[in-house]
């Protein structure tokens, strides 16, 4: 489903952008570079890892993985305790671990890279999920996800030598070219949202800026990573897209280490929720909408290549196939979507061409048209 829009190299792009001529040397490499189009809903190929997984997997040299929450007694976990006033600005917070990881530059710039890219996407510029990650090993849980008025808050952000206090680290962050347009989600409330460790250091001020104590680097071994909402669906997408993308660099490949939210009214809840969901479909609503004929055998193995672990069932005599969903396709809602991802598995360009059985002409429905004329009359 990724379209590929150009094949270039970096001296045919500096030539391009200077304007100068075929003959004329440009600087740069002649290393290939492809530039993709990713569909907005799959957060899965937002990143490197990700895009490299879904091919070896598309073409049979790998298998889909299957990610494992660490078995940890309950006494033993790391827990988030959630405060009341946390109510009044952004309410949720899931959070887990990534134990074991190993990093190189590559796969660091890739880790900031993907927070970055669903920042901007899913998490509608911090607006509905902000991610932080931690060095665990420089903390000491439990945690606390608290609000507090922005003159109890002091830390020292990332980057920053200096320690500021909550308000003034707003005024000292008009003038950053990418934080500036982050302040209006927090600062004409009366609370900031804050996380700290047992010892009152601050991990972060979400949707800002991260504690510089706490920063992951190159040699971070252990990652804690939060992630603050106000669409506690969203923020368990993105979580599960976090560790479900950089799992393959732990110790313990595509297991993450789980984390006990408590909540002020003492309701807890553990994630992060990395279970597939079962789909039962049957056939005829997966190659009918596309206009192929296959068989059962076929479509297990198409979905297959797409991450959808299938199999074949039956429901009333009627052929029928049960797919399991990992926690990476959050996409993935209703039946049109297995037909769209068999159609991609098998090839648009191989779909033969048809003409509609018959000629219509787009219009409202009459229940449309019946509201809108309501919506008129109220209105006025």
């Amino acid at each position: 489903g990724i379209e590929l829009d150009d094949v270039t190299t970096e001296k045919a792009i500096i030539r391009k952008e200077k304007h100068l001529e075929e003959d004329v040397e440009a600087d740069g490499d002649d290393e290939v570079i492809y530039k993709i189009e990713v569909a907005a809903n799959r957060y899965d190929l937002l990143c490197l890892e990700g895009i490299a997984r879904s091919l070896r997997i598309f073409t049979g040299s790998e298998a889909t993985p299957i990610f494992k929450i660490a078995s940890i007694p309950r006494g033993s976990m790391l827990q988030m305790h959630v405060r009341s006033q946390t109510s009044q600005i952004r309410p949720y917070v899931v959070c887990a671990v990534l134990r074991g990881v190993t990093f190189d530059e590559v796969r660091y710039n890739s880790f900031i890279d993907l927070q970055d890219k669903l920042h901007q996407n899913i998490c509608r510029k911090r607006t509905l999920v902000a991610i932080g990650a931690h060095d665990l090993d420089t903390l000491q849980g439990p945690f606390s996800y608290e609000a507090l008025p922005p003159q109890e808050i002091n830390f020292i952000p990332l980057k920053q030598e200096q320690n500021f206090r909550a308000d003034a680290l707003m005024e000292f962050y008009r003038s950053d070219m990418k934080l500036k347009k982050f302040l209006h989600i927090i600062e004409n409330s009366p609370v900031y949202p804050v996380i700290y460790d047992s010892n009152r250091t601050v991990l972060s001020l979400p949707p800002i800026i991260n504690g510089a104590h706490s920063a992951i680097t190159l040699k971070t071994r252990n990652v804690f990573i939060e992630c603050t909402a106000t669409d506690l669906t969203k923020a368990n997408i993105v979580l599960n897209t976090m560790v479900a993308m950089f799992s393959e660099y732990c110790e313990n490949k595509f297991g993450v280490e789980p984390v006990e939210v408590v909540s002020y009214d003492g309701s807890t809840a553990i994630y992060p929720d990395l279970s597939c969901y079962k789909m039962e479909v049957a056939l005829s609503d997966i190659i009918g909408p596309i206009g192929i004929s296959l068989d059962e055998t076929q479509v297990i193995s198409l979905l297959n290549k797409m991450q959808l672990q299938a199999k074949l069932c039956s429901s009333n005599g009627e052929p029928c196939i049960s797919v399991s969903v990992p926690p990476t396709r959050s996409d993935v809602l209703h039946a049109r979507d297995l037909a769209e991802d068999v159609a991609i598995a098998y090839g648009y360009n191989n779909v033969p061409k048809s003409k509609p059985k018959s000629m219509t002409i787009g219009g409202r429905q009459p229940l449309n048209r019946f509201s809108d004329k309501i919506r008129a009359d109220v209105c006025a």
